[in-house]
């Protein structure tokens, strides 16, 4: 990977188009792909659930990324020149340090029947990606696993466990392609202590695989210096290239309620309320978000040993559409969430609440790592 990746995970892309979503480049309409591809994106990340449905069959929304879903749209961005990041979730809803619930499909199991589930699911999802001609030039094996994956079996700190279900969704992926790069991504890219506990402890239980992922949201995660810091610390401590395989930035503070058409107790509204936003090195403008971005990527191509590999910008496309929310309340049943609904992201995305590319974009097109 010589090529500094400037990515974007559009895995809510078929949602918004069935919701009407529109894009705009300096006032002409086209397709974001295309867009996106102007402004110098030339990979995509899509995430893959393994059963996004109720027992009756309703949906949980945010993309509804079941396989189906994820091989549409993954030939769709193949067949528009970008490379793939593929990223296995292992859950049938989102994944993360707060929630890493089992397939309903994997309940009951015992550690080598959940070993054995992960990798048949992984060796199908690469060879269909394969059979419809959208070979991934990449796999993330699990999400955010800072607190494990399939719990409660393979929650921190049982690394055991956490180190078969990893080992055996590696093993899946090299059961169909054995060159393919493989990453382990965490959250809480500023977190130096979270990084060098998991890995050291993977590390000596672990099958090889390429390159370390982060999550960096500077609303969470620290300051820039803090994933600085730690991107270099983990590319030496390791000798592993870095991808930042999520980031955002918020361009605005100015709500979007009147383009969700939701009742206001439906509403999820910012992922970034303001108690958050103070903590921000950059503000929360349109040249703000700009700023974040060239001081972002700057310091990403800066890593060690030429370790630092590009990033993949989250969700830059979930605008405010009616229709796509980061949940349905079947889906929040199955995570356990009170909720409510709607879209938090829309002032994290590289276009307006009308569709419109931001300066952000201009910013990652000139960038020349």
């Amino acid at each position: 990977m010589e090529k500094f990746i400037k990515g974007m995970d559009l895995s809510t892309l078929l949602e918004l188009e069935k919701c009407g979503a529109k894009y705009y480049d300096h006032g002409e309409e086209a397709d974001v792909l295309t867009i996106l591809k102007r402004y110098g994106a030339d990979s995509v990340r899509l995430r893959l659930w393994n059963d996004p449905y109720s027992k009756d069959g309703k949906p949980y929304g945010a993309g509804t990324n079941d396989l189906e879903t994820t091989l549409k749209t993954a030939k769709k961005v193949k067949d528009a020149g970008y490379t793939l990041l593929f990223n296995l979730h292992y859950s049938d809803f989102w994944a993360d340090p707060g929630k890493q619930f089992k397939p309903k499909a994997w309940e009951g199991m015992s550690v080598e029947e959940l070993e054995k589930a992960v990798f048949d699911f992984t060796k199908e999802a690469v060879e269909k990606l394969i059979e419809v001609g959208a070979r991934a030039d990449m796999v993330q094996v699990g999400n955010e696993l800072s607190n494990g994956l399939l719990w409660p079996e393979g929650k921190t700190p049982n690394y055991d466990n956490i180190a078969k279900f990893v080992n055996a969704g590696i093993r899946g992926v090299r059961a169909v392609d054995k060159d393919v790069p493989i990453m382990i991504h965490l959250d809480n890219g500023g977190n130096n202590v979270l990084y060098r506990e998991w890995f050291d402890n993977f590390m000596e239980r672990g099958e090889d695989f390429q390159i370390i992922g982060l999550s960096y949201y500077p609303f969470w995660h620290g300051s820039l210096q803090s994933l600085e810091d730690n991107m270099n610390d983990v590319a030496v401590r390791y000798n592993k290239d870095v991808v930042v395989a999520e980031v955002s930035m918020g361009y605005t503070m100015e709500d979007y309620a009147s383009y969700e058409k939701l009742k206001p107790e439906e509403r999820k509204g910012y992922a970034t309320k303001p108690s958050l936003v103070e903590k921000i090195e950059y503000p929360m403008t349109k040249q703000g978000q700009a700023d974040f971005m060239k001081d972002f990527m700057t310091r990403v191509a800066n890593v060690k040993d030429n370790h630092g590999k590009g990033f993949y910008y989250w969700e830059p496309a979930w605008i405010p559409v009616p229709g796509s929310g980061w949940s349905t309340w079947e889906g929040l049943e199955y995570i356990q969430d009170k909720g409510p609904i709607g879209n938090e992201w829309a002032n994290q995305a590289l276009f307006d609440y009308e569709g419109n590319a931001l300066p952000a974009l201009e910013v990652i097109r000139d960038f020349k790592a």
